[in-house]
């Protein structure tokens, strides 16, 4: 039985995008969160919810291999991310689409220039490829007449909407967003997080961290909370409201 049990396990790993089993995060020493386990598949959304500095975006920061897994078993898109060698960093990133809540735009150059830069880096050569796939995703995510205007010249939400097209680009199997409502009004926050849960009706994954209670209502999902260094999943978003 036990053994089944096992067989059933390993076989959860192998189709999980992301399997945590037991992981512990330190940053400098100090644990962030400790006895970590989660999985997510293909089309799934998952918030992270809990108070700032309880260890939401370094959760995020361990998928995306910016903060090393110290213990634990920890797979993400197949990669070992106890034993992830360095040079492989930039290819498992680039199977992840990465969302921060301050755009990150570089802001000497027009929408258009932010993303070719992204797929000039990411080995994209021929010029009417990279024209016809920055138009699909700006497409994507409702900002089609967008690609010539420089990011001061763009609204909040336009400029997360510009984010988020970026890290589409290469059509990762995950999205990680970071709190990506954190400096948006109420209405805006409310079409990204639209855009990102219609990202994953396609097929998409999407792990995102907030404190905005509100939006898990509206626009209901899997729930998990960072809480005392700990990991746990919510059953539903009343069950946290007032927690």
């Amino acid at each position: 039985m036990a053994a089944d049990t096992e067989k059933e396990a390993r076989n959860m790993e192998d189709k999980a995008l992301v399997y945590l089993e037991d992981v512990t995060l330190c940053m400098e020493e100090n644990i962030v969160l400790r006895n970590v386990s989660l999985t997510l598949h293909n089309g799934e959304f998952v918030y992270v919810i809990g108070k700032v500095g309880s260890g939401k975006s370094s959760l995020l920061k361990a998928l995306y291999s910016e903060i090393r897994v110290s213990e634990g078993e920890a797979t993400v898109m197949g990669y070992d991310m106890c034993n992830m060698r360095r040079r492989d960093i930039p290819y498992l990133r680039r199977k992840l689409g990465i969302v921060f809540q301050d755009f990150q735009l570089l802001t000497d150059r027009s929408v258009f220039k932010n993303l070719e830069f992204v797929l000039k880096v990411t080995g994209w050569r021929r010029k009417e490829e990279i024209a016809k796939r920055i138009q699909e995703v700006l497409e994507q995510v409702g900002i089609p007449n967008k690609g010539y205007k420089m990011p001061h010249e763009l609204s909040g939400g336009e400029q997360q909407r510009v984010a988020i097209a970026r890290a589409l680009l290469n059509t990762p199997e995950i999205i990680l967003a970071d709190e990506p409502t954190g400096n948006l009004d109420p209405e805006t926050s409310g079409q990204i997080v639209q855009l990102l849960h219609d990202i994953c009706k396609r097929g998409t994954a999407v792990i995102m961290t907030t404190h905005n209670y509100n939006l898990v209502e509206r626009f209901p999902a899997r729930v998990v909370k960072c809480e005392q260094a700990k990991l746990h999943d919510v059953a539903s978003p009343q069950e946290h409201h007032h927690s």
